[in-house]
């Protein structure tokens, strides 16, 4: 439903973005009564984990897996815990478990699912001998308070490197987690490491049988059902200040609107620079670097078809395996992610078409430094390149792929920034996290990548704990 917003019109709390976290936010504070205003600038929402439709077709952006998979009724599991704090049916998501995943570098291969025995079997027989160091890491993971919102960052790398001694090993094991969510270079903090471990290895990857459209749905109807606002194509411009608070968002339009708090899932470089007390380049030392680009291929015949039946494989070509901002060329082809959505247990329901989806590292400055045919013509040549690197990895890979391609699409860290705002397309924003969700300002609140909770279950806790965190238990 649209709704007309009026000049100096007041809000108890403005949410910045209608993304995962953003939506959860404006259900948790709708529950408990709260006149909430989401904006967003876009027409769809969803943020990093939407959809969008060429010629009848839609396509999934973001959504690989739901990490976090758990089955219904499981005690302490973030996902159950996000249910029941948003009041949406378990059953509504419509999870399908994945068939199998794989970590395949050059000379090793290591096979995970749901089951984390089968990762366990795995490491025990390729790295016989880092046995007990792997236990004792994931038992140190299993106690670790990962949650905790004001724990100072500590190198993962340090961490692991007291259980893991194989580098190999620990290459392995940062390369899933790092490209499911490292905003940071080489490294990145044990605690976040620890929730991404816990999501894809101790719980899992499902995924709803019409993909991300069916969360977003779910929590649109929610949202709207609670009587909660929602305004698109309708972007914020400026946060006016005074003193230590926010008074007043103005909007693209030039609309005011007041507010007693602000949450903002824009990212915390992003969302400083709307403050008008604060520099066009305030902290710069703090924008992300990470850019990301993806082909998607359509299929005329399912991927098991071909000998495919992986969910999804974290690859690497490399001796060692190295996450880091791409510099020498448009996309780094060495190492990223293969997704096959139909791979999934849909029981007697299967997708129509086949996917494949090839996710790489990208540089941003360079996708968007091409004029527009110089564009067009650089996304053909790497969409071919991954699709190469791919088929050597595949099973059967030699196959005749074009033959059965029906469509294609490929999006760039140019398109990331353009339908985000997240500078740089960094998917995973700034590499410098702020847990307690807090600003400068003592009544704007981050919520989100940068918050630092990341995946689509992520983010929706990470809507629900700050607005439970600053909003209702403050007032």
């Amino acid at each position: 439903m649209a709704i007309s917003l009026t000049e100096s019109q007041h809000f108890e709390t403005i949410i910045i973005g209608a993304g995962m976290a953003g939506l959860a936010a404006g259900i948790r504070l709708a529950l408990a009564g709260k006149e909430v205003l989401i904006l967003e600038r876009h027409n769809a929402s969803g943020g990093l984990n939407s959809f969008y439709s060429i010629e009848g077709r839609k396509y999934d952006v973001g959504l690989h897996a739901l990490t976090n998979y758990v089955p219904k009724g499981t005690k302490g599991s973030p996902l159950n815990k996000l249910l029941r704090q948003l009041r949406i049916p378990y059953d509504a998501l419509d999870l399908c478990q994945q068939h199998g995943s794989r970590i395949a570098f050059p000379d090793r291969q290591i096979r995970f699912d749901n089951d984390f025995a089968l990762l366990e079997s795995e490491i025990e027989r390729s790295f016989p001998d880092q046995m007990d160091g792997f236990r004792a890491l994931t038992t140190e993971i299993r106690e670790l308070d990962a949650f905790d919102l004001g724990a100072a960052p500590s190198s993962a790398r340090a961490a692991v490197q007291q259980h893991i001694k194989d580098p190999l090993l620990e290459d392995m094991l940062f390369c899933p987690v790092m490209y499911y969510g490292s905003a940071e270079e080489h490294d990145m903090d044990y605690l976040q490491f620890a929730i991404m471990f816990r999501s894809l290895f101790f719980e899992g990857f499902a995924r709803p049988f019409d993909g991300v459209r069916v969360i977003i749905r779910l929590l649109q109807d929610k949202y709207r059902s609670l009587g909660g606002q929602r305004k698109m194509k309708c972007g914020v411009q400026c946060i006016h200040t005074e003193g230590s608070r926010a008074t007043a968002v103005t909007l693209d339009n030039g609309t005011t609107l007041t507010a007693d708090s602000i949450l903002s899932t824009a990212g915390a470089v992003e969302t400083t620079r709307l403050c008008e007390d604060q520099k066009a380049d305030a902290q710069a030392e703090n924008v992300g670097q990470l850019g990301y680009a993806e082909t998607i291929t359509v299929l005329d015949r399912q991927p098991a078809d071909f000998g495919w039946d992986d969910t999804i494989i974290f690859f690497n070509t490399r001796d060692r395996f190295s996450y880091s901002r791409v510099d020498a060329d448009l996309i780094d082809p060495t190492s990223g992610v293969i997704c096959f959505p139909n791979n999934y247990d849909y029981g007697d329901r299967q997708l129509d078409e086949g996917f494949l989806r090839i996710t790489a590292m990208a540089n941003h400055d360079r996708w968007c430094a091409l004029g527009e045919d110089d564009y067009r013509q650089e996304k053909e040549h790497w969409y071919g390149e991954l699709q190469k690197v791919a088929l050597n990895i595949l099973p059967a890979g030699k196959l005749p792929l074009d033959a059965h391609r029906v469509a294609k699409d490929m999006f760039t860290p140019r398109t990331v920034r353009k339908f985000t705002g997240h500078l740089n397309g960094a998917i995973y924003g700034a590499p410098g996290k702020s847990r307690a969700g807090r600003t400068h300002l003592d009544n704007v609140y981050l919520a989100g990548t940068d918050q630092g909770f990341l995946g689509i279950v992520g983010a929706m806790l990470s809507g629900i704990s700050m607005a439970n965190l600053h909003v209702l238990q403050g007032s």
